[in-house]
């Protein structure tokens, strides 16, 4: 079960800013029974939010059953395509593969992850959430680097890259290289120029699991 806590007002507001027409996407999967990412959390987000933004902006919900199945992040394309930005109140794997399903348009978590995987295919889970506590994915077009990265690098990337490849692996792409490519197809490079603190972790593997699901 992923646990999760809303972000601050101020910072959710400051990301959406330069955004007119904005998307709030609940989930009604884990963060929904924990009470941070579903419906009536996307109701009551948005009316904050509007009372700081104003009317200069037009913000909408719309909550999905889940947002780390690319079934159900597929189906609402249609709705995403009349928007400026979106906003994910899922966890941080949630919010990563609605932005790599729909990555020419910003997509901002609105929540902290406080541990998480996407759905491949039935019983394979794709780890891409730490659950660090301080989600920085919106300044890096929706890529977490610390499991993305073979080494986890807060600022990327690392001189071992080539042919925008991983130098852990020839078939393993580099995920600053990805971080730079997402951000470049939303006019948004100078997000990759932020310094940040390198935090210390055990472990920097990103984790595959595969579960018999035959029993």
């Amino acid at each position: 079960m992923v646990k999760a806590k809303q972000k601050q007002i101020s910072e959710i507001s400051k990301m959406i800013e330069p955004y007119k027409k904005v998307l709030n996407i609940g989930c009604g999967g884990c963060v929904s029974v924990c009470l941070a990412g579903g419906q009536k959390e996307v109701n009551v987000l948005n009316a904050e939010l509007l009372q700081v933004a104003g009317a200069s902006h037009h913000i909408e919900g719309y909550t999905i059953e889940r947002q780390c199945r690319p079934l159900y992040v597929e189906e609402i394309r249609n709705i995403v395509e009349q928007f400026d930005c979106l906003i994910s109140m899922a966890c941080g794997a949630g919010v990563q593969l609605m932005a790599e399903t729909y990555p020419d348009i910003p997509v901002f978590p609105a929540v902290n992850t406080i541990a998480i995987g996407i759905d491949r295919d039935v019983g394979v889970y794709e780890e891409r959430c730490r659950a660090c506590g301080d989600c920085i994915i919106g300044y890096t077009g929706g890529i977490c680097p610390i499991t993305r990265c073979a080494k986890g690098l807060f600022n990327g990337p690392c001189g071992g890259v080539q042919n925008s490849r991983c130098e852990v692996s020839e078939t393993e792409p580099c995920a600053w290289v990805e971080v730079y490519e997402r951000l470049h197809k939303q006019h948004r490079l100078e997000c990759i120029q932020l310094i940040r603190e390198p935090i210390t972790w055990q472990n920097q593997v990103q984790r595959t699991v595969y579960q018999d699901v035959t029993a």
